[in-house]
């Protein structure tokens, strides 16, 4: 270019960057992520093998999503609130109505009649109680407790006593007591003596084989529920107080095994008074 030229002098500058410059915090929020997603996965390895089945189904309830719905219309104007015919006040015959199912306790009473029949239901468990040693020293041996089992039903209270592989009720095949079942229904009788409910008496009896041509179960049965009637009354219940003997035979058995020594006894119920 000549010395007197007009054009303009261009200059081109290179701009140099040190390094590898700011790319922004997104990689810190990625690595945030990712350190809290394994986090979370170990922390559920951790609960998967320090918890129960029970527990991890309670777990996974509590995660799982429940919508509330009445299963019978109410009669009131929220969405799930109200009376209605079905409710516990009134008829509950659909089964829904009852909060709290209690024992042989009628949904629709009232406040006296609901009284009388805790104070019975709590009767029948402290003879429970004391026959079984429950939070104190049973009036039983220790030997003849093996033989007793209990429980509380709409009926009443029964107590079932039963064979055991090396001690039996009764002589062999007859309606002879031995000394332990003896001693059971002196204790019975001592205890029914602190309440007022009738007394029903049932025989039972484990089956025996097909080919067996002299098998008396139900009059075994018969005569060893009055054998037991017989020893209550001894003791000194009143023999009014005794409303229902019966015998079952072998129709009744409590365990799979129909022919298991377990399967004869005798039941005792101690009945409630509405029955």
């Amino acid at each position: 270019m000549s010395a007197g030229s007009n054009a303009p002098t261009i200059i081109k500058r290179k701009k140099v960057i040190a390094g590898g410059g700011h790319h922004g915090g997104a990689w810190k929020v990625a690595y945030a992520d990712f350190v809290t997603a394994m986090m979370a996965f170990f922390m559920l390895m951790w609960l998967l093998n320090a918890t129960t089945e029970q527990q991890r189904k309670g777990i996974a309830d509590y995660f799982s999503p429940t919508i509330p719905i009445n299963r019978v219309s109410g009669g009131g104007s929220g969405a799930f609130g109200g009376d209605n015919i079905f409710t516990e006040e009134t008829l509950a015959q659909s089964g829904t109505g009852v909060s709290q199912p209690t024992l042989g306790m009628n949904p629709v009473q009232s406040e006296e009649e609901a009284a009388a029949e805790a104070a019975q239901v709590a009767a029948l468990r402290d003879i429970e109680a004391m026959l079984m040693g429950q939070g104190g020293e049973s009036m039983l041996s220790d030997q003849a407790l093996r033989h007793i089992i209990t429980r509380l039903t709409d009926e009443g209270l029964v107590i079932e006593i039963y064979d055991l592989p090396d001690v039996t009720l009764f002589v062999d095949d007859t309606v002879v007591p031995n000394p332990v079942t003896a001693e059971i229904a002196a204790i019975m009788a001592r205890l029914f003596a602190a309440v007022r409910n009738d007394v029903a008496i049932e025989g039972h009896l484990r089956a025996k084989s097909l080919l067996e041509v002299d098998n008396p179960v139900w009059e075994l049965s018969t005569g060893r529920a009055a054998q037991m009637r017989l020893m209550l009354q001894s003791g000194g219940l009143d023999p009014m107080r005794i409303v229902r003997q019966s015998g079952a035979g072998d129709r009744e058995p409590v365990v799979r095994d129909a022919t298991a020594p377990r399967n004869n006894r005798i039941e005792v119920i101690l009945l409630r008074s509405d029955i």
